[in-house]
């Protein structure tokens, strides 16, 4: 066994005892309640009260000045936990289109399954609604392009509900990359893992699921057609037809939350891999997922890796981070805070010599000596913690920039540009895995490409 000298020793103590680590908690940007004006006003309505839908709401009616004015769902149900809610002065109906005629409606938030999510975000903007509509934006790649025209012809704002553009964590790690805290970027790598039914999608069936209280054709809409089947509405994400899998779920959050702090548009290659490998509960998508995305050098950062992962099966337990890594350091996001992590590397690079002779080893050392002085080196390793405060919900944030936007019409940075090239890569991830080979992508025009080279190589 090779024995530490007394100077690797004396080095190891001083890194150790020069490790520095500071905290610093954000403000927030959450504005207090105040009065709003009767004509600055925004009613909305919810299109599809699942669960995501109702947080959506709940969330958005902290915001002041905004009131809910309808909702639609196709499950009785919902329309009366709607009511029981938010009073029974709420207008409810099975049918969007109804909401979408009610003149007093301003925006909607949909939160269909994603199925849905195109066909009503288009319709509403042509109803003249602005849109606020969950992630993905798109169910299918085929359907990006088409939300985006409706957006710039119709002039609506839309935007998707994923909030981490809108959180001070994220603008924080901005901040820091674009300060050139880590240096040249050369890989992100991100995983959410989960252990738990709920976790994995199996949600709650209501015991008075029926064809009398559901209008099952018109949650099919454009799916293929299939019997009465509760299950598939109740826990829709397990199915290719009316959901993304993991990719439209999670992986979508991360790629918006790259974009953003990168100012990046997407990558050119996407791979990916994983399976069914313990949910068997009769869903058709993975409980494992793994994609790898070459992004392309642009002005704003070099050509980097991305490497995602996702598994529903994680024995211990939920936990997920956000990695940025460069040569000078790594910017991590997760557990409410965004933390800059840096050492600096050794001035000396080093020696292995024992494989030398040892009068070559002698005459190595004397040099390299004579080269590096023997001294003391300090490498003192430096960690700065930016945390939320407190009760800190950057989905109100995101709320806040939207109607802020409906009464300016100011445009929002996760518009459905944006939104499709967040979604994409995530889509995209599917057909890499169902179609078992690579996928090239151009994310400046937003098509699908043959597969090259220079694709390959990002």
């Amino acid at each position: 066994m090779k024995r530490s000298s007394r100077r690797e020793f004396l080095k190891a103590a001083a890194v150790g005892s020069m490790a520095t680590s500071f905290t610093t908690v954000l403000r927030a940007q959450t504005r207090p309640p105040h009065e709003v004006p009767p004509n600055e006003r925004i009613q909305i309505a919810l299109i599809g009260a699942g669960g995501q839908g109702m947080s959506d709401t709940r969330t958005a009616l902290r915001v002041p000045g905004i009131e809910l004015t309808a909702v639609a769902d196709i499950y009785d149900g919902r329309l009366t936990r709607s009511k029981e809610l938010w009073g029974a002065q709420i207008f409810t109906t099975r049918d969007y289109r109804e909401v979408l005629a009610r003149p007093e409606v301003d925006a909607v938030i949909i939160a269909t399954p994603d199925h849905w999510h195109s066909r009503i975000a288009i319709d509403a903007m042509k109803a003249g609604k602005d849109v606020y509509v969950e992630k993905p934006m798109v169910q299918r790649i085929d359907e990006g392009l088409s939300v985006v025209d409706a957006a710039g012809q119709t002039n609506r704002i839309l935007e998707v509900g994923s909030q981490r553009v809108s959180s001070i964590i994220y603008a924080k790690a901005r901040e820091l990359f674009r300060a050139g805290a880590i240096g040249e970027l050369n890989l992100v790598e991100a995983w959410i893992n989960r252990n738990s039914a709920l976790g994995a999608w199996q949600y709650s069936i209501p015991p008075d699921a029926s064809p009398q209280t559901i209008d099952w054709d018109r949650f099919i809409g454009h799916a293929p057609k299939r019997p009465f089947e509760p299950i598939r509405l109740f826990r829709w994400r397990n199915y290719r037809d009316y959901g993304t899998g993991i990719p439209g779920d999670l992986f979508v959050h991360l790629f918006s939350g790259i974009h953003y702090v990168l100012d990046s548009k997407g990558p050119t290659r996407v791979m990916a891999t994983g399976g069914l490998r313990f949910w068997n509960d009769g869903r058709d998508v993975p409980d494992v997922m793994l994609g790898l995305y070459d992004y392309p050098k642009t002005s704003g950062h070099a050509a980097f890796t991305l490497s995602l992962k996702v598994n529903f099966a994680e024995g211990a337990g939920e936990n997920q981070a956000f990695r940025f890594v460069g040569p000078d350091g790594v910017i991590t996001i997760g557990g409410g805070a965004v933390t800059l992590s840096r050492r600096p590397r050794p001035k000396e690079p080093g020696y292995s010599i024992d494989t030398f002779p040892e009068a070559l080893q002698q005459a190595f050392l004397q040099e390299y000596h004579a080269k590096y002085p023997e001294q003391q080196e300090l490498r003192p390793g430096a960690e700065e913690v930016f945390a939320a405060p407190p009760g800190y919900n950057d989905g109100y944030d995101h709320f806040v920039t939207f109607f802020d936007a409906v009464r300016s019409r100011k445009p929002v940075t996760e518009d459905a540009s944006f939104g499709f090239r967040a979604a994409a890569p995530a889509l995209l991830t599917n057909d890499s895995y169902f179609e078992g080979r690579p996928i090239a992508w151009d994310a400046e025009t937003m098509k699908r490409t043959a597969t090259t080279e220079s694709a390959r190589r990002g």
